[in-house]
């Protein structure tokens, strides 16, 4: 089957102003979006459309509804909101389609369209495939509703609140100080609301935006890359947990009150743990991706869980979890499932994608479950493997195949590191770069690993005709903060 044109792993991406992110395009695929989304029911079709806080968001939303009110679709304007707060309303409201303008932990100056279904979920790639098809026929048909109507969505926020509050019936956060880090983006108000509404002491920080702030040195993949700032001031705040959000909010990274790093890794073990004490955890099953700490599958063997997993994409971990929710049929229990980065999914029949704000909340219910305890012992006894991750600008996406010196390179790797129990090269779905997880056992450092995936995204690079200099990150995954390059490199 062809591939989409202008889909990507996470709808369509690009930079703010430039092709296809310019308003002309956005209009002409709010209409063809409105009339394949729309034309498989016999009423006129409605849309929730959302964003976040970047200053090309108002301009892209604009043009966007402008073509849906042009194919004949109704547009509810939730505004400014986290993407799983439009996606579970998309399926709350009973709409035909979501739409979410973000790109995510991506930099101001990106931004992206996301279309979901009645479901809340990614599109299929063959609906895709016919939103482009129509976007290039010659003429747009025209739809049989005449023009839609735009509706203010601001009263949703407050639905969308409520599930949150519900998700954790009784929760009390009395007498726990949050720090919160907003990112700048689009929890910069119904976080700390949550927080508070349930009785916590809530200090936020990076909630703010004025358009070209978000994710700017703030959020959790800087938190990640940085952890020391973020820790700093847990520490300073005395905060007994603090909580990282991207910009959109859909992952949370925390912090632990003596400032350690935890991530997604950690969480799923921590929530799996909790779950399935309460005969809440589907299938005693966690779904991740194959870039997860082998820590984490030492504690499912120890735990007698299943692990599955599954190819980078958040996508790949929500179908598998629907598929266990369709063999399984128990009501009343959640699939668990999630990356390293924070994105966890806890799966039912109103909430099928990852959720910053729900996850956080359901990590305080299992720190409330343990009275007196500490949120840095709930992880005490999970020890991860050296595991780095690199991340590297390139200007071209050759198959990695025909890089020829790449698997020369790869094969001295193995052979130095006889340690060496995982790795993972690929190309990003969503921006240009090559991506490169490593992992050994302890007969090896962070340090010793690292020196090698700063060598392969060096060489993939220069083969690519990537201009020296360009931008590498190598992320130490367990224990956070970035790891420069070593002389020996």
């Amino acid at each position: 089957m062809a591939k989409p044109q202008y889909f990507g792993t996470d709808g369509i991406r690009g930079t703010a102003g430039t092709a296809p992110m310019f308003a002309e395009f956005v209009l002409q695929l709010g209409r063809a979006a409105g009339l394949v989304l729309g034309g498989e029911i016999t009423r006129r079709p409605t849309f929730v459309v959302g964003r976040d806080t970047r200053s090309s968001g108002l301009m892209l939303q604009s043009a966007l509804v402008a073509g849906l009110l042009a194919s004949g679709a109704d547009v509810v304007d939730l505004g400014v909101l986290p993407t799983p707060a439009i996606a579970f309303l998309t399926q709350k409201t009973g709409a035909q389609a979501g739409v979410v303008i973000s790109a995510s932990h991506n930099p101001a100056a990106e931004n992206g369209i996301k279309f979901l279904t009645s479901q809340g979920t990614k599109l299929p790639e063959e609906i895709e495939l016919e939103i482009e098809a129509l976007l290039q026929a010659e003429q747009i048909p025209a739809n049989g509703y005449g023009f839609g109507q735009i509706a203010d969505g601001a009263y949703l926020h407050e639905v969308y609140l409520q599930d949150l509050a519900e998700s954790q019936p009784g929760l009390d956060l009395h007498g726990l100080k949050l720090l919160l880090d907003c990112a700048n983006g689009a929890a910069y108000q119904v976080g700390p609301e949550i927080f508070r509404r349930l009785g916590a002491e809530v200090i936020a920080l990076n909630a703010s935006p004025d358009g070209q702030n978000i994710n700017a040195q703030a959020g959790s993949e800087y938190v990640r890359s940085y952890p020391q700032d973020f820790a700093a001031c847990v520490r300073e705040h005395n905060a007994d947990l603090g909580l990282a959000f991207d910009g959109d909010a859909d992952r949370v990274i925390l912090m632990d009150e003596r400032g350690r790093l935890v991530d997604g890794d950690y969480m799923l073990a921590i929530l799996a743990d909790y779950l399935r004490s309460q005969d809440k955890l589907l299938g005693s099953t966690i779904v991740t991706t194959t870039m997860a700490n082998g820590a984490l599958n030492g504690f499912c063997q120890q735990r007698k869980l299943a692990l599955i997993e599954t190819p980078v994409g958040d996508k790949y971990i929500t179908e598998k979890l629907f598929n266990l929710s369709q063999e399984d049929g128990t009501q009343g229990k959640l699939g668990l499932g999630g990356e390293q980065s924070g994105h966890v999914i806890l799966f039912d029949a109103a909430h099928h994608t990852g959720d910053g704000l729900r996850t956080a909340l359901f990590m305080l219910q299992v720190l409330r479950a343990h009275p007196g305890t500490k949120f840095s012992a709930l992880t005490d006894g999970i020890q991860k493997f050296p595991q780095v991750v690199a991340s590297c600008t390139v200007v071209a996406k050759p198959d990695l195949k025909t890089i020829q010196p790449l698997e020369a390179l790869l094969a001295e790797l193995r052979q130095a590191l006889p340690g060496l129990v995982r790795q993972n090269l690929r190309y990003s779905g969503t921006e240009p770069k090559f991506r490169l997880m490593l992992e050994a056992d302890t007969r090896h450092t962070t340090a010793e690993v690292a020196s090698y995936a700063w060598k392969v995204c060096e060489l993939v690079q220069h083969e690519t005709g990537t201009p020296a200099g360009a931008p590498i990150e190598v992320l130490n995954v367990a224990e956070g903060g970035l790891v420069p390059r070593s002389a020996e490199a």
